[in-house]
């Protein structure tokens, strides 16, 4: 995408940026996701064709899910997806969040930098109290990146989340506020 074209960051880092997914995005998320799908396939199913990508971009556009990239800042490559959903204001004021990195970025500390502005982002600019990650016991990598950014474990829900065609067991993870570093 044309420097001209990028939508604005809203969470810079040093080594990653997040900004708003657009629809000129298609095409760099599209071979990501693809390239990746047998490294995310237990964890996460993110759109790998365009009319999937369309349905993805109209959830970004509603007030209470905001879809987020992470790219690196040194070259603005994307490197993989942050959603923050079913955000409810009022006194509640919550989201969950769902992400995921491209095979070849993972392992290299870039989810860490990127859900760490994600969740600075959600505090700071949604103004919200909790944000909660529901994770599968057996992904490790993303039960180490939450407890390494400070969530707690909450509990566990059986067969809670239906991935790639099977319901699975989450445990929920979430982080407040007031325990977030200022």
């Amino acid at each position: 995408m044309p420097r001209s074209e990028t939508p604005r960051a809203v969470a810079i880092g040093h080594r990653v940026l997040l900004r708003p997914l657009s629809v000129a995005d298609k095409e760099e998320f599209l071979a990501l996701a693809r390239s990746s799908a047998a490294f995310l396939a237990p964890w996460v199913s993110p759109p790998t064709r365009a009319d999937q990508f369309s349905v993805y971009l109209g959830k970004c556009r509603r007030s209470d899910y905001r879809g987020l990239l992470a790219c690196r800042r040194s070259d603005s490559t994307l490197l993989g997806s942050i959603s923050i959903s079913q955000i409810v204001r009022g006194r509640f004021r919550s989201a969950y969040l769902d992400y995921w990195i491209g095979a070849r970025f993972a392992r290299q500390g870039y989810m860490t930098d990127a859900l760490r502005l994600a969740v600075r982002y959600a505090f700071r600019r949604l103004k919200l109290h909790r944000v909660e990650a529901n994770i599968q016991p057996e992904n490790t990598a993303s039960l180490r990146l939450v407890k390494r950014l400070g969530f707690l474990c909450e509990g566990y829900s059986r067969r809670y989340l239906r991935i790639d065609g099977k319901w699975k067991d989450h445990e929920r993870w979430a982080v407040l506020a007031e325990d977030w570093p200022s």
